[in-house]
């Protein structure tokens, strides 16, 4: 398992080394952060829809922690691998999508972390409940706003494309938003940051520093 997990990294690593903008790449860490913090807030809702009774949710969100869960699961390193090369394929030779499609993901990025960064003002559970059943229809108009913008940047079929739409999905009908908005916002503030790093690494500016 070990030489296997080391093979495919080694296959991840040269399909990002032959990307474009490796020399102003953001260091494999990041990604490494990103699917840490994804982990750790899916499985804390699937325990969060367990202890309200929601046992098909929370399955789902315990399916979904086990495949992004770094570095012990063979279908994580498999989706990394196949996540690289579907980049390398499809997007490595143009940018991430048109200027203005950079522009409105950061710009939907910034304002879903003033929205959230309002929320680490409750500290009770009750607090933060009362906050996203008033809050949430605003949150929700601004996530369904970046994902509409993600599916036109990743517009080829592929593992990437689909891994956006099955967050558009359970975001939008499975509620996953309002759970990890009622956990609390700390790890979602810091997965819009990496992601908000991502984008602007990647978009058409990023290299003159426009957005």
């Amino acid at each position: 398992m070990a030489s296997l997990k080391l093979s495919l990294l080694f296959s991840l690593t040269l399909l990002l080394i032959i990307s474009p903008h490796v020399s102003n790449s953001l260091p494999f860490s990041s990604y490494q952060t990103l699917f840490s913090l994804a982990h750790s807030l899916t499985s804390r809702v699937a325990n969060l829809r367990a202890s309200r009774g929601d046992l098909a949710g929370a399955a789902r969100a315990r399916s979904f922690a086990q495949k992004i869960r770094p570095g012990t699961s063979l279908g994580f390193w498999r989706f990394m691998l196949s996540a690289g090369w579907d980049y390398v394929r499809n997007y490595s030779w143009r940018d991430l999508g048109s200027v203005s499609d950079a522009w409105g993901i950061v710009s939907d990025l910034n304002e879903l972390m003033r929205v959230v960064n309002d929320l680490t003002r409750f500290d009770s559970n009750a607090d933060r409940a009362a906050w996203v059943q008033g809050n949430y229809k605003n949150v929700l108009r601004i996530t369904k706003s970046l994902f509409r913008r993600l599916t036109k940047v990743f517009y080829q079929k592929g593992p990437l494309r689909e891994l956006v739409q099955m967050l558009q999905k359970e975001v939008v009908e499975g509620e996953l938003l309002r759970d990890c908005l009622e956990l609390g916002s700390g790890d979602l503030k810091a997965l819009i940051q990496i992601v908000k790093d991502i984008v602007l690494q990647y978009s058409p500016t990023s290299q003159n520093n426009e957005l």
